[in-house]
């Protein structure tokens, strides 16, 4: 396969099994699939309705073998918008061949035209291959910053 080849296009929402089928794959890849709860009817909302996220899919000989989801946040530091990448991931036998690096670097270019002061994510710490990746493409990890979250009944409770 020739990576040159790789192109890119923004979902429509007619993607939205599609977008699924990706989250799924990825929750697989990160033992992570029994906290999916997310349906179409959830995703065509927030995506299409609400516009509160972003999809780009890696585009391979007319199939997409590649997908980023991705939404903007604001540094109150640096004064602007950020993109935060909530998920990135590549079909495991078109890994290796430079399409996560393009979809980074095409998002990368979404994040200079629009504006943005940086482009950031989260990476699991098991994930070796991963984290070999991102330092290879000059990322930085924040380890002085620890993440919390509040979520499901907690969050509920703390809504109180």
């Amino acid at each position: 396969m020739n990576k040159q080849q790789l192109t890119f296009r923004n979902s429509v929402r007619e993607d939205v099994p599609l977008i699924l089928k990706f989250i799924k794959e990825l929750a697989s890849y990160e033992k992570l699939s029994h906290e999916v709860v997310a349906t179409e009817e959830l995703l065509e909302e927030w995506i299409f309705e609400k516009e509160k996220a972003e999809v780009i899919f890696a585009v391979y000989d007319g199939k997409e073998v590649g997908f980023a989801l991705f939404f903007h946040n604001f540094s109150t530091f640096l004064g602007r918008a950020g993109i935060y990448l909530e998920d990135l991931y590549i079909y495991p036998e078109h890994r290796g061949l430079g399409y996560g690096k393009q979809l980074l670097k095409h998002l990368a270019g979404i994040a200079v035209e629009r504006g943005c002061g940086r482009l950031e994510w989260w990476c699991l710490n098991w994930n070796k291959p991963a984290i070999e990746f991102y330092r290879s493409i000059g990322s930085e990890s924040m380890s002085e910053w620890t993440v919390y979250r509040l979520s499901g009944e907690t969050l509920e409770d703390m809504a109180k």
